[in-house]
């Protein structure tokens, strides 16, 4: 038996040497700088006669990455905002008795920024080539529980529109989710997530800068438990949906962050 497995070995590299002599052949013929090469003579002899002559093979070039193009200080038409016009209506729209009377999810002076989107035409522009592009900044005034919308004319740079919401809930923000993480690391109800933490990784969990964080705001239903929750909605409530760096996902599912009230809730 085993003569017989060290024949079949045999076949086998026997088989491998001639696969790859004749993919040595096959590279050989293909390799730039070959074609027209002497059949008698191989690439050496192509080399040899190319010195001879005076002429340089030619040579592979490395890839080049291109740099992305530069994408302006200014969109046309329903062309996504760039960076520039993003920073400009942010400032344009932050104005003094905004900074002055709201606050941020951390309790300090000032809005929480929620985001920046091309705000859509009006219904009679549509259609219109030079219809004006405008933008609709968002933040959220945790000393009011208001959604705050401001449309900024990218053209003039005039504020055409302000809207004041409560009971509003876009989507929460990368800050803002960081603040509810920081809260529950924080509070006695977020010994379980330390906990898990601990298992999954040997190590305290100290920072929300540990995890992967996603999230959803959260609305209180009728006559939800414990009554503690009964604000989210008007408040700016998010459950959390945590994951170890590399790791694993930790359910903090029944765990809500009022981040309005600052505190956290378990869910009946």
């Amino acid at each position: 038996m085993r003569r017989t497995v060290h024949r079949h070995l045999g076949k086998v590299v026997a088989g491998t040497a001639i696969a790859v002599a004749g993919t040595a052949v096959m590279i050989g013929i293909t390799l730039p700088g070959s074609a027209g090469a002497d059949d008698s003579g191989g690439s050496q002899a192509s080399g040899r006669t190319a010195q001879g002559t005076g002429q340089e093979q030619a040579a592979v070039q490395p890839g080049v990455v291109e740099q992305v193009p530069d994408e302006g200080d200014k969109g046309i038409g329903r062309d996504p905002l760039t960076d520039d016009e993003t920073e400009r209506v942010e400032r344009l729209a932050l104005n003094q008795q905004l900074l002055r009377s709201a606050e941020d999810v951390e309790g300090d002076r000032g809005p929480q920024r929620i985001g920046v989107d091309l705000a859509e035409p009006a219904a009679s522009e549509l259609g219109d080539p030079n219809a004006p592009r405008r933008a609709e900044v968002r933040f959220y005034d945790y000393k009011d529980d208001a959604l705050v919308t401001k449309t900024v004319n990218l053209d003039t740079g005039k504020i055409e529109r302000t809207d004041t919401q409560h009971g509003v809930q876009p989507p929460i923000s990368r800050d803002e989710m960081t603040e509810a993480a920081q809260l529950l690391i924080a509070d006695p109800l977020g010994a379980g997530l330390k906990a898990d933490y601990k298992d999954a990784t040997g190590k305290a969990l100290t920072s929300p800068d540990l995890l992967i964080l996603n999230s959803m705001v959260y609305r209180a239903a009728p006559g939800v438990r414990p009554a503690a929750l009964a604000d989210c909605g008007t408040h700016r409530c998010v459950r959390l949906f945590p994951k170890v760096r590399n790791g694993p996902w930790i359910d903090s599912r029944d765990l809500v962050i009022d981040l309005s009230a600052r505190k956290v809730v378990k869910l009946a």
